[in-house]
């Protein structure tokens, strides 16, 4: 026994196949690889696939990759397999490999069982912003043996019994392993041809702290309070790995709120400093687009249409080093593009290729008709109490709603009533104009922002529509539509799109203009607040007017914190979304007297 607590070391074979190490995964809820180098994807799409084949895989795979340079999406497995089926899951890997700045990406597949987690940097400061234990460590694409440094940094996220492989050509230094608490296996001297890899079990005759010292949560019993995108994609992420989730919301339907908006917009911002929000957005948008082609029908619940972004300050958006990477995202907009706007070749544009609009309500359905999640409407949560088993819900009455041992408060503004801390939220109104799309209409065939936004060509019930907007009123909660607000939206249009603008503005005066009215819950900085407030009780709200961009990644990070898993962001960018940074701000004495 070591001195954490492991059995015997079991050490694997020394002859197996570079990219295809046996793992011990059998039955088991998740599964985590760590990938040092990811070359052309070939050892994660043969484990995507053994994943695939094995009737007893884990219900969730996680494979984090670390690679200083992506290679072209060209490029993953060109020419080296001939077999179907690597060929057909490296070209859906290569329908997602794209964008690939520095820093995290989170690729999804097989529904959300599958995560890719591809780190573009440096390894050990890559390694340095994950916090969670490996089961598995693969080092067949490093670009060289690790030093000592690196394998510390690798050793940190190990748990007692990690295999940890690699090239026989890229061997590190024994003494190194043996310091950081690896355990070799030994040669087989009556073996006249070398591996092509060798193995290594971390077996530390230490006490171990930090990730691998912390056990892992089981799923059980889990209500979210709210049914809106917040919580919707909170019930889905929990339900996916394992829980049985209740989803309570006062409204009668799901998607009731700010998050019953006939269509929004789903893009990411864009900053010559590639500011905090430019890369949470990135982050956030790459998510939402890849839940939203799994889940809804394209050109019905949500269409990947492209966007231009119109605004003064368009140009000087771009960074001055323009990154090859950053075109997927975000560039100038070519003549073609603005003249479908109806606007001239050199007005100040962005296009944001990895853009689009998405049906708030279609997307939350389609949440919370996963497995393992049962929805329940016109319930009033008034309280939630610590018990004995984990959380009571109760009623207007004091009557119990439910129990849970895991309860995620996702109700926007009714957040601050429920949450047992002081909570800062702001009410935001929002008024959308709409009316049904003119026959005749010329509108550009992607979305538009800047000035406000315009969406064309939406199908309603009533036939395609047109959308503008939307209002932002602080501190307002009025639910009602008001002319003035019709007005304004008209103004934003006249400076965002003139052309559209001219064509909609009789049905403006004929008050032939529809409205909607929402309002949206924000935080005092405008970024969402998502973490734990209590042992077995989590938040997630605020998501202001960007709640499609964050709703699910959100939600991804309160699972990850949840089941020590790989976050989908660096350590440091998600706590700018965590509620910590809220509440230690309140905690602060005042430095004013009295």
């Amino acid at each position: 026994m070591n001195a954490a607590g492991a059995g015997p070391v079991q050490l694997p074979p020394a002859d197996v196949p570079a990219g295809a190490v046996q793992e011990s995964w059998s039955l088991k809820a998740q599964w985590r690889i760590l990938e040092i180098g990811f070359g052309s994807g070939r050892s994660f799409l043969e484990t995507w696939r053994a994943w695939k084949d094995d009737p007893k895989r884990p219900a969730l795979l996680h494979y984090v990759a670390i690679e200083a340079a992506p290679c072209p999406a060209s490029q993953i497995l060109s020419g080296q397999e001939s077999e179907p089926g690597p060929r057909a899951l490296g070209e859906l890997l290569r329908a997602q490999w794209f964008g690939l700045l520095p820093g995290f990406h989170r690729l999804t597949f097989e529904g959300g069982r599958v995560l890719l987690t591809l780190c573009v940097g440096e390894a050990r400061t890559r390694l340095r912003e994950h916090d969670f234990s490996a089961d598995s460590v693969r080092l067949d694409h490093a670009a060289a043996a690790p030093d000592l440094f690196l394998l510390k940094a690798i050793a940190r996220l190990c748990r007692p019994g990690t295999q940890l492989a690699w090239r026989a050509d890229a061997a590190p230094e024994q003494a190194h392993l043996r310091q950081c608490g690896f355990v070799t296996a030994q040669a087989d001297a009556a073996t006249d041809d070398p591996p092509a890899q060798l193995s290594a079990v971390f077996s530390p005759r230490w006490h171990l702290k930090g990730p691998a010292g912390i056990p892992p949560v089981g799923a059980g019993r889990c209500v979210v309070v709210g049914g809106g995108l917040a919580g919707g994609a909170a019930a889905a992420s929990l339900a996916r790995r394992g829980w049985q989730v209740l989803v309570l919301d006062a409204a009668a339907e799901p998607a009731g709120g700010a998050s019953s908006l006939p269509a929004g917009l789903v893009a990411p911002h864009q900053s010559p400093d590639d500011s905090q929000l430019s890369r949470l957005c990135r982050s956030g948008v790459r998510i939402t687009l890849q839940q939203a082609s799994e889940l809804l029908r394209p050109g019905s619940d949500w269409l990947r249409s492209g966007l231009l972004a119109h605004r003064a300050d368009a140009e000087s958006a771009l960074p001055v080093d323009y990154p090859e990477a950053l075109a997927p995202w975000s560039q100038r907009a070519n003549a073609v593009q603005t003249q479908l706007a109806g606007l001239s070749n050199h007005c100040p544009a962005l296009w944001h290729e990895q853009a689009g609009w998405v049906k708030p309500a279609a997307l939350v359905r389609a949440w919370l008709a996963q497995p393992g999640i049962t929805w329940r409407g016109g319930v009033h949560v008034a309280q939630i109490a610590p018990c004995a088993t984990g959380w009571q819900l109760l009623g207007d009455t004091g009557a119990e709603l439910a129990l849970a041992e895991l309860v995620v408060i996702a109700a926007a503004q009714h957040s601050a009533e429920l949450a047992p801390v002081e909570l800062m939220l702001q009410p935001v109104r929002g008024q959308v104009s709409w009316a049904l799309q003119p026959p005749d209409a010329s509108f550009p065939p992607f979305a538009v922002n800047g000035h406000g936004y315009f969406l064309s060509g939406v199908p309603l019930a009533e036939g395609p529509a047109w959308l503008c907007g939307a209002t932002f009123d602080r501190d307002d909660s009025e639910p009602f539509a008001r002319a003035a607000d019709h007005a304004e939206n008209l103004a934003r249009l006249e400076v965002l799109l003139p052309a559209v603008a001219t064509q909609l503005a009789p049905a403006f005066r004929s008050g032939q203009v529809q409205s909607w009215v929402g309002v949206r819950c924000a935080s005092a900085d405008r970024r969402p607040l998502v973490g734990k407030l209590a042992p077995g009780l989590w938040l997630s709200t605020a998501m202001g007017s960007r709640g499609l961009s964050f709703a699910p990644l959100c939600a991804e990070l309160i699972a990850a914190r949840l089941h020590r898993e790989p976050l989908p962001l660096p350590r440091k960018l998600a706590q700018a979304l965590d509620v910590q940074r809220q509440l230690e701000l309140r905690a602060q004495p005042s430095p004013y007297p009295g």
